[in-house]
């Protein structure tokens, strides 16, 4: 068996985003003559000791690493992630920066096997939006090219019950266009959760098999605003990953397209907020604004400050006063949820993350024999049994088409 470079096994654990300690539990590393797991693997990391086949074979699986990668020579370069349009804390996670590039792997690995089935099945037609327009054009421009390439308009928005039927109209029109949209937040568990810090939205822009992925740990009134800023990256077409405040142009540009997709300016009236400026009582208002017009709270207070209503001051706290609700509505659902016992079907909600296009496609392109059963799995990220029970009623789709 060819020596293996230590480096490349110390780079997979740190860019699989786990610890020492995590990585010797994963791989099944046990205490022998006296040593610890742990210290087993720094041996092994060091160059001290030489990885057995089947050790490397579940560092392959666990790291998420062909097993070919751990005979190069030395690590590769950092994946290719596109644009980087974040604004990030001084201090970064280097755990959730390892995993945010296991995540895009994963889905430049999925999106590569959607575009060439679809190449082969003479299916690939490009889709004209995809980097239409450019900044210069304008906002206006921008919302108006969007609305006409959804057939959404703001009346039938405002007419969902609620936000989340609200995001899933605009989801549908998004995946009817050929743009699919997928909700993922981890590698899988909730072990590998990404925050909305490291990540919110990533868009692979493009012009056949357009890709975006929002972070699922947002809350749901924020996803109609996200998936409408990564749409605009799409009609920019800029591939790229996006979080943090909107501090670049380019941020602050698809920032203001959703905005003013979701809430023109012209229909923002002067709140009557305290004064002086208290975060109950603000946050108050734009509650009752936003409920009836199926809004993000947060994204109401962006609008008030970019239009001068309100600081630049009292839209943070507003922001982090609406994220803190959110978290603690999430952790009593959860509480209730373990109270409650067995939680929704898996199934169910794999394919709510998928999203229907995507779901639809791959029952398709399999049934054509464009996809193999081990390819489809991994363009839905389950195993190879469990593709049948996932596609359920769908495969009559394939079947039909």
């Amino acid at each position: 068996m060819p020596q293996i470079n230590p480096e490349i096994l110390r780079w997979a654990r740190e860019t699989a985003g786990l610890s020492p300690e995590e990585a010797a539990q994963n791989i099944g590393l046990r205490e022998a003559r006296g040593v610890r797991a742990v210290d087993r693997l720094a041996a092994l990391e060091s160059g001290e000791l030489e990885p057995s086949r089947p050790l490397l074979v579940r560092m392959s699986k666990k790291y998420r690493r062909p097993l070919l990668t751990f005979y190069l020579p030395r690590p590769p370069a950092r994946g290719d992630r596109g644009q980087d349009f974040r604004t990030l804390p001084e201090e970064v996670s280097p755990a959730n920066e390892a995993l945010l590039d296991a995540l895009i792997r994963d889905v430049l690995a999925r999106q590569s096997l959607v575009r060439s089935a679809l190449e082969d099945e003479d299916e690939a037609r490009e889709l004209t939006f995809v980097g239409s327009v450019t900044v210069e054009a304008g906002v206006d421009q921008v919302v108006e090219s969007l609305r006409a390439s959804l057939g959404l308009s703001l009346e039938e928005l405002r007419a969902a019950r609620g936000a989340d039927e609200a995001f899933q109209l605009l989801r549908t029109r998004a995946e009817e266009a050929g743009v699919f949209v997928l909700l993922l937040g981890n590698l899988g568990s909730h072990h590998t959760d990404i925050d909305l810090e490291t990540f919110r939205g990533f868009t692979i822009a493009d012009a056949v098999a357009p890709f975006i992925v929002l972070n699922d740990h947002d809350s749901h009134a924020a996803w109609s605003f996200t998936l409408l800023h990564e749409l605009t990256h799409v009609w920019l077409g800029q591939t790229g990953v996006s979080a943090g405040e909107p501090d670049r142009a380019v941020e602050r540009f698809c920032n203001e397209v959703a905005a003013e997709f979701l809430l023109p300016g012209g229909e923002l009236p002067v709140f009557e907020l305290p004064e002086p400026f208290e975060v109950e009582g603000a946050a108050h208002i734009i509650d009752e604004f936003a409920s009836t017009r199926n809004l993000s709270r947060s994204m109401v207070a962006y609008r008030l400050h970019r239009l001068g209503h309100i600081s630049s001051g009292a839209w943070r706290q507003l922001s982090q006063h609406f994220r803190d609700r959110w978290l603690a509505q999430q952790h009593r659902r959860r509480e209730r949820g373990l109270e409650a016992g067995a939680g929704p079907d898996y199934y169910v909600v794999r394919r709510h993350r998928l999203g229907s296009g995507l779901v639809e496609v791959t029952a398709r392109l399999m049934f054509a024999g464009a996809l193999t059963t081990s390819k489809a799995a991994r363009v839905l990220g389950v195993k190879p049994k469990n593709v049948g029970t996932l596609l359920g009623e769908y495969r009559a789709v394939g079947r039909a088409s």
